[in-house]
């Protein structure tokens, strides 16, 4: 028996394969994220008392650096050290808190090759988008003869939310080239560019060959749709009495004293339920109008799969205090992400249109701002499997 527990956390999804081309010389890893003047812990600490998201990024991040013009003192900068007509395996991971990214390098191409430590059919970009605990391989091949060229990692949020919109800086430089040469500069897209996003999603296709099949469930036993929202809770010790939460079929995940599946082996009762929804306690119009409640339901509840059972599930947004996109880990577990769209969820069209044959492979996925997600997957992993939503310090105590 498998137990799917809902939960809400930050997950950092580093896991990646292997990806075998000849020609390849070297592999090169762009770690991107976020970065605070002050202390993270302060910066946390004030968050849980004001029962408020934690302040706004100073800086994106690209290996620990921010690059040039960004206000630091040390005016530091990843530099990568590239000979030409070579070809290169880049490894990108999202390792931001809360902010989707676009990835792009002046004057290259970039070959998306795997998603997830999962291969892709290969397709060319010049913008990458990756959420927070995603990863992306791309192949780039260094056809010019000298120069040296922007790398830049900047925010993408298509919703009314406030973000760190600065972008973060590094250098493509091939050997031979001046220090003093003058770096190629990029157009970067607008935060709110959708169908630049829309279109990069889109374009990922699992290889779906006969070394690495695509193994869609085509039988569904457990067919679930779960909303994904913010609320807000009473909260007597911050500063305002209440605190954003986040929610999953307005349910806020409660953390246990001891171990969910210690407590199941050792029939430990009273330690959670396994009563969660499987649908919205209440349907509504999710993108539209918003109920004035937005308090949700606490607890530590399980939803139950049988081992080998197959699972569709759409992941729904709302507009609950602010529509936003929401990264999604499934811990344990690839799957396969058959559909995705704007609005509500409409079982009998949308369903029509899933790619059953060869949809991309991740264990992340962004849920879209009102929109929503449908994945599938196969509950052959036993245990007590978390499903986050990667928002931090939007959980319950």
């Amino acid at each position: 028996m498998a137990m799917m527990v809902i939960r809400v956390m930050l997950v950092l999804a580093t896991f990646l394969l292997p990806f075998s081309v000849e020609g390849i010389v070297r592999h090169y890893k762009f770690n991107v994220g976020e970065w605070w003047k002050s202390d993270t812990e302060a910066i946390i600490n004030e968050a849980l008392k004001s029962g408020l998201a934690p302040n706004v990024s100073d800086a994106h991040t690209i290996n620990g650096f921010s690059g040039l013009s960004q206000g630091c003192a040390l005016q530091e900068e990843f530099t990568v050290k590239v000979q030409p007509g070579n070809t290169y395996l880049l490894r990108i991971i999202n390792a931001a808190l809360n902010d989707e990214l676009f990835f792009k390098i002046a004057g290259h191409k970039l070959t998306v090759v795997e998603v997830d430590a999962t291969y892709t059919k290969p397709f060319k970009t010049d913008t990458i988008v990756i959420a927070p605990g995603q990863t992306t391989n791309v192949l780039i091949t260094t056809n010019h003869a000298a120069g040296k060229y922007l790398v830049a990692a900047s925010p993408f949020m298509d919703a009314p939310i406030v973000v760190d919109n600065r972008t973060a800086m590094a250098t493509l430089h091939y050997l031979g080239t001046l220090d003093s040469t003058i770096t190629t500069l990029t157009s970067l897209p607008p935060k709110n560019a959708t169908a630049l996003a829309t279109s990069f999603i889109d374009n990922l296709r699992s290889l779906n060959s006969e070394k690495y099949p695509a193994r869609v469930p085509l039988k569904i036993d457990h067919n679930l749709l779960f909303t994904v929202s913010l609320g807000i809770n009473p909260c007597p010790t911050c500063v305002n009495g209440s605190r954003v939460v986040a929610g999953i079929n307005n349910v806020t995940f409660v953390m246990p004293k001891i171990s969910l599946l210690q407590a199941h082996f050792f029939n430990v009762k009273g330690v959670f339920t396994d009563d969660f929804p499987g649908n919205p306690p209440v349907l509504y119009n999710f993108t539209g109008t918003q109920p004035t409640n937005f308090k949700t339901t606490k607890g530590t509840r399980v939803y139950r799969l049988a081992y080998n059972s197959t699972v569709q599930l759409v992941l729904q947004d709302t507009g609950m205090i602010a529509p936003e996109n929401h990264p999604i880990h499934l811990h344990g577990f690839n799957f396969f992400v058959v559909g995705r769209g704007q609005g509500n969820f409409n079982s009998e069209n949308d369903t029509k249109r899933f790619n059953l044959v060869d949809p991309v492979e991740r264990n992340t996925v962004g849920v879209p701002a009102g929109g929503w997600t449908a994945i599938r997957f196969r509950a052959d992993n036993p245990g007590m499997i978390f499903n986050s939503i990667l928002l931090e310090l939007r959980k319950s105590n």
